[in-house]
């Protein structure tokens, strides 16, 4: 999974899965499917493969909608974390759940790929304005994720599946166009 963090915030995040198409690897430039999470309830709320919006898993056909992310405040508060210990205003944090450690982080990312934008159908900009408007960000990690969690329900994400947007459309709409 990849948390975007924004001057400790974060601000936009996704699940990366693997496909046949990808070899097994949950990188989208392979082939693998993005499924954008909302911050505020942990579930993912749109998905790609190949930039193309889609439902369900290609090879599973298992429904991309609606899933809920186990240990979801946990993951927001550690990415939260990542900043303060690299100093970077803006980072990916790639981390992943683990069945005996729980979150771990696997790196972090200075130059996060814009993907995530598509997947959560929605682009990085109003949200990074939104956190550059605050009067202050709050110190602690914890206090971060949960401004994050109640920044999110005005968060809005443009239901592109329904509406049938073509690529180039979504491409506008994340800010990569």
């Amino acid at each position: 999974m990849r948390v975007v963090v924004y001057r400790g915030v974060p601000v936009m995040a996704m699940i990366r899965l693997p496909t046949r198409a990808s070899d097994g690897k949950a990188n989208l430039n392979l082939g693998g499917v993005g499924a954008g999470i909302h911050l505020g309830s942990g579930r993912t709320i749109g998905a790609i493969c190949g930039n193309r919006p889609i439902t369900r898993h290609p090879d599973t056909l298992e429904p991309l909608l609606g899933v809920p992310i186990p240990g979801w405040r946990e993951l927001l508060v550690l990415a939260a974390k990542c900043q303060s210990l690299c100093g970077l205003g803006y980072l990916g944090v790639d981390l992943v759940l683990d069945a005996r450690h729980g979150p771990l982080v696997l790196e972090l990312n200075a130059r996060p790929g814009l993907s995530v934008q598509l997947a959560n159908r929605q682009g990085l900009r109003p949200r990074l304005e939104q956190i550059d408007a605050l009067p202050a960000i709050p110190a602690t990690a914890e206090d971060r994720a949960m401004l994050a969690q109640e920044l999110a329900w005005g968060w809005q994400p443009v239901d592109c599946v329904e509406q049938g947007l073509a690529d180039a459309e979504l491409e506008q709409i994340a800010g990569t166009a």
